[in-house]
Order: structure tokens, then sequence, then C-alpha cells
């Protein structure tokens, strides 16, 4: 046997003009030799696989496709008719030939009624050349189909790869908004399976009070035939609750132009938005605070004035003075406005702490009995403390003030009585919780939380709850600075606060403090008495007219000499002029151009032994941002009385 494969493009080259393919058994080599020469002098571009038995026939079919089958008729052990049945179960409507030395008609009508394409005689052989031109425009056709078919399915693979691996959810509606397709990103967004969401309604789990815009929407694009780009709407998953989705869709066009239906894509953007309001309401925060401090400073040097001179007339008042009174009502009214610009201040956290490591359990332990005093006996206190618990870094006073909120805050949401939990335990916050937490750091915390059984919040509520003087209290019953305060104190602490809360459902406070690492302990200052009055030299320096001119009067009442000056700039000639001592600066902190601690450093670089004492409404934010003041940087609050104000300046005098 032999077999021969004429050289020349394969098949699966679509780049080049296909070749006909023709399978040929045939036994005699002559008749190959001439059946090859025919079809090359008529310029045709064949590739011959020839065969010359049964079981190479066979073989030559399992592996491959032919355009043309030309066989001998009559072989040894082996008839035409026989390659014909094998043809036809292997190639089946490919063109067959027989070919022989003698054929009669009998024997053609023969081998037509068996399948056979056609029979031909040796020496006329070139009659089949128009079937073998035909051949070949059918195979370059075929070829073409196939390349297409190839293409198709490549690009539909790529497409159903792509919508398949995608996170967002692919879908196709028709007008009535029924879904007809969904891929499987569906289920990650809404919860339902894709084939729970073909032929079921879009609208139907759209949030109510979106369905008339998500309508108007598509009525409008199907009538204009345009697509929507950044729809966003609010869609009720499995478990019944609202995500929140945006998406892009196209209007899908019938075979008369007429908008059938639409397709797109929608992400779930709910965790994006919960950030965005995480965001939102920090910043807001921010600026709030920005404003209380600002307010809180000038009112604090109104109320020093306030306080100050009502101090000094009363001690110029006998006993039994009818003034007294009145005047006494004026300095309470003042000491009550100092309490609310106080609680301002820690919301905006600008007020002096004085931090030590503490343990809060023991913080609590000591207010248990306090607290249920302040709560009242139709409300149960509990407090389930961890016994391992870490220490934080915190102001001790601070942190009895946002309990004390707290827990008055939860005792005012159970008027008919309830339970309220103190809790102390150990977290820590690994990089998969800060993401969608952006008011947390990472690492080791403390978490004291303070639950109630009351009435709850909803999200409007619950959204507004840490801004100053917002409260839900009847007028007279609260300044709405409770938690505010408590906001402000936490967030000056390093931490973070968390609120949970559904109406009718309670409500639970979470603070969260770093852990302190360092082994440090608070040391318990000895308090002595100190005289009120001296004669060291003291420099004045405040922009506020009205404060420093109580300030002088104070200070040279009880026998200080005083040089004033109403800027750091002023103060700075007044000491280049002064060629005597200077015992003592007593400063404002923040000031128009120069700040008192830039006026201070630039004192002691002339005078390094002048101490100082510095005042403000709020801290400034060098002297902030550490949280405790050192011992050569004392510090007095405004607004302040004549005599905290002696006293102090004595102790830093004497320090």
């Amino acid at each position: 046997m032999s077999s021969n494969l004429t050289k020349g493009p394969s098949r699966e080259d679509t780049s080049a003009a296909p070749r006909i393919r023709i399978l040929h058994l045939e036994d005699n080599r002559g008749d190959r030799l001439l059946v090859r020469s025919v079809f090359e002098a008529e310029g045709l571009d064949c590739e011959f696989v020839e065969v010359e038995t049964r079981e190479a026939f066979a073989g030559a079919l399992e592996r491959d496709r032919f355009d043309l089958i030309l066989s001998d008729y009559a072989l040894p052990a082996f008839d035409g008719i026989s390659a014909l049945a094998i043809a036809r179960e292997k190639h089946a409507g490919v063109p067959f030939v027989f070919f022989s030395g003698t054929m009669g008609e009998e024997l053609a009508i023969e081998t037509l009624k068996a399948g056979a394409t056609d029979y031909v005689l040796k020496e006329r052989i070139t009659r089949l050349v128009p079937s073998v031109r035909r051949a070949l425009a059918e195979a370059q056709e075929r070829d073409k189909r196939r390349a297409a078919d190839t293409a198709l399915r490549e690009n539909e693979e790529k497409f159903r790869s792509m919508v398949e691996t995608t996170n967002e959810w692919i879908w196709a509606r028709d007008l009535e908004g029924r879904l007809t397709y969904s891929n499987e990103a569906a289920e990650a967004v809404s919860g339902f399976r894709p084939d729970e969401l073909v032929g079921k309604n879009f609208l139907s789990v759209v949030h109510p009070d979106d369905v008339p815009g998500v309508q108007e929407l598509l009525e409008r694009c199907a009538r204009e035939k345009t697509g929507f780009t950044g729809y966003a709407v609010r869609i009720r998953d499995k478990k019944g609750n609202y995500r929140h989705i945006e998406g892009n869709g196209v209007p899908i066009l019938d075979e008369s132009g007429r908008v059938s239906g639409f397709r797109g894509a929608d992400r779930d953007v709910t965790d994006r938005m919960l950030l965005e309001a995480q965001l939102r309401q920090s910043q807001k925060m921010e600026a709030v605070g920005t404003l209380a401090g600002g307010v809180a400073h000038d009112f604090n040097n109104l109320l020093t004035t306030i306080l100050g001179y009502s101090s000094l007339v009363l001690e110029q008042l006998r006993e039994e003075d009818p003034l007294r009174e009145e005047i006494r009502e004026i300095q309470r009214a003042g000491e009550r406005a100092a309490d609310l610009t106080r609680q301002l201040l820690a919301f905006s956290r600008k007020q002096v702490l004085a931090p030590v490591v503490l343990d809060l359990n023991g913080i609590v332990a000591s207010m248990e009995k306090m607290l249920r005093r302040l709560i009242g006996e139709d409300v149960a206190l509990a407090a389930v403390l961890d016994s391992n618990l870490w220490s934080v870094r915190a102001d001790p006073g601070q942190i009895e003030q946002v309990i004390v909120n707290l827990v008055v805050n939860a005792r005012d949401a159970m008027p008919r009585g309830g339970k309220v939990t103190i809790e102390t335990r150990n977290v820590d916050f690994d990089d998969s919780y800060i993401p969608m937490h952006t008011y947390v750091q990472p690492g080791e915390h403390v978490c004291l939380s303070v639950t109630d059984t009351g009435t709850g919040m909803d999200p409007q509520t619950r959204s507004r709850i840490f801004e100053p003087f917002f409260t839900t209290k009847s007028p007279g019953k609260g300044t709405g600075l409770g938690l505010s305060t408590v906001y402000g104190i936490v967030k000056q602490s390093g931490g973070s606060i968390e609120t949970y809360s559904e109406p009718g459902r309670g409500t639970s406070f979470k603070v969260y403090l770093p852990r302190a690492l360092e082994a440090e302990k608070a040391v318990a200052r000895e308090a002595r008495p100190a005289p009120l009055g001296g004669s060291e030299m003291v420099l004045l320096v405040e922009d506020e007219e009205a404060v420093r001119r109580l300030a002088r009067l104070v200070l040279e009442k009880r026998g200080y000499a005083v040089l004033e000056a109403g800027s750091a700039e002023d103060a700075q000639s007044i000491v280049a002029g002064h060629a005597g001592a200077i015992d003592l600066l007593l400063t404002d902190s923040v000031m128009p151009g120069m700040s008192g601690p830039d006026l201070a450093g630039n004192l002691r670089s002339t005078r390094p032994e002048l101490k100082v004492l510095f005042m403000s409404g709020y801290t400034d934010d060098a002297i902030v941002r550490h949280g405790l003041l050192t011992a050569s940087e004392a510090f007095l609050q405004k607004p302040f009385t004549p005599e905290g104000l002696a006293r102090k300046v004595r102790e830093v005098l004497d320090s």
C-alpha cells in the first residue's frame, strides 16, 4: 500500500484559499497518476490522500474531512459499493464518484441507486472537472462559514466569560420590567439566583419610593430610544434588606426599530454609600466642632469679664447690702453659661486633658453606687466587666463624665423603666474591619458600651445625636450637649464611638479607646494652700481689652507690678525697653499675629528664667495636641474668677 499527501496549505489556515481535499481509493498507481495529472492540467488546486485498502480508506475518513471521494469500483477483496457505504456513514453528503475501466449501463444504474454521485470511465475523467470546480467553490464558502462560526463562538465565549465572571449584575428586561436574562452576579447583589429572577418583574423588588422615578426613566428612554447612565435605586434583597444599586442601560430594538426592552449592568454601591455617609457625618462634626470652639473662645472672654467684675463687686459689698443678691444672680448665670462653654469645648476637642493610664473597670466600679442613685429605682443597672481588661490612657474625670452622660441619656430613653448595661471588653480591629469603619484606627482597643432597653432611634435622629444643642427632649428638659460632650472627649482621647439603635429596640453606645502599652502610673499631687498676692513683676499680654483690664486690676489689687500689652508684638517691644526683671509672662494662647507659645519661646531666648502662664477660651493646637501641659507650661482656662487668677499666678511663681 502507498499513501501520498500533496503539500499545500492546511484547511485550518483560513487566510489562504482552500484546496480541494480528495480521498482517492485506488490500487493501481498508474490510475492514481492519471487522475492527478488531469486535475492539475485543468489548473485545479487539489490535495490528494491516496489509499489502497479498506482499512486505510476507513482510517482516513475517521481522521479528516474531504471535499470529494474517488473510488475504483472493483478492488481485490473490496468492492466499491462497500466503500460507498463506509463513506456515507462517515461523510454523508460528500460527493462520491466511481471510476472504472469498463462500466456498462446496468452497473452505472446500480451505483447511482446505491448513492454514488457519478460514475466515470477512466478515459473520460475530464468530465469531472466542472464538478470539482463546483466543489472548490463550495469548499471556499464552507470555510468562510466555518471561520465565521468559529469567530462567533469565540466572541460568544468571551462575552459569556465576561458576563459570568464580572461582579456587576448583567440583565435584560422587557418594557414591562420583566427580567429576561440575569447573570450569576445577581445573587451577590440581590440574594436571588438567576433562575429565580428571570420572569420576575424588576419593579417588584424596587423600594416603593423609587418606583415612580424608575418608571418615568424607562418610559422616557423607550420613547426617545436612548440609554441611561448612573441611575440609582434601592432594591429589596432576598433577606428583606434594602441595597443601593447604580447602573447603566441601553435599549433593545426589534426588527421594526421599536424599543422592546433594555439590557444593562447594575453594581451594588451600598457599602460605598455607607462610607460616604460616614465621611459626610465626620466632616459635618468637624465643621460644627470648629464653630463651637470659636464661639466658646469668644464667649469665654465675655464670661471672664462678667464673672470677674461681679466677683470684684461682691468683695466690696457688705453682707447686708440689698444689691448683693442681684449681683450674685448675675454671677450664677455666668457660671451656668461657663458650664455650657466647657461642654462646647469638650465637643470641639479644645479642652485641656490630664490623661493617665487607668483601668476602666475600676472607674465603672467606683461609680456604680452613684449611677444607681442617678437612674432611679425603676431602671435596673448591670455591669458586665472583662476581668482581663487592658488599660487605656485617658483623663479619669473626663471618662467619668462620658459614663455619666451616656447613662443619663439611657435613663431618659426609658421613661417607663428598663435596664442599662455597662460592659467592658477587649477588641482588636484588623485590616478587614477598618475599610467599613473609617473612623476606627487599626489595632488593640478597649470597648466601653452602654446599652439600654429604651425607645430607640430612627436613622434620621441617630445621624444628628452628636450635634451640639440637638435634642429630642421637650423644652427645658435638656441642652442637647450631653452626647456632643461625650463625642468630643472620646475623640480628643484618641478613640471613636459607634451607635446602634432601632425604634422600639433600644440603643447601644460603644466607645473604643486605644490600648495603653506603657506601664505608667498616675502620680497624686499634694494640694497645698498658697497666698493670693505678691510683689513680682508680671507681663500681661491679652488682645481682648476688657479681659486685660480685669486681669490687671486683679493683679494690682494683690500687690503685683504689671506691664500691659495688647499683642505679642507690643509685648516684645516692652520687654526690649524694660531693664528690670520680669518674673512671669501671663499671656493669652491665641492672638492675632503671634501666638502665646511663640511669644514665650522668643522671650525665653533672652530671659531663660521667665515663668509662663497661658490662658485662653480654648487651648492652642500645639498644646491640646499633646493633651497634657508640662510643668513649665501652666494653663488657666477662661472664664476665670479673680481668686482663681490670683491663685494660679501665685502657684506658677512658686513652682
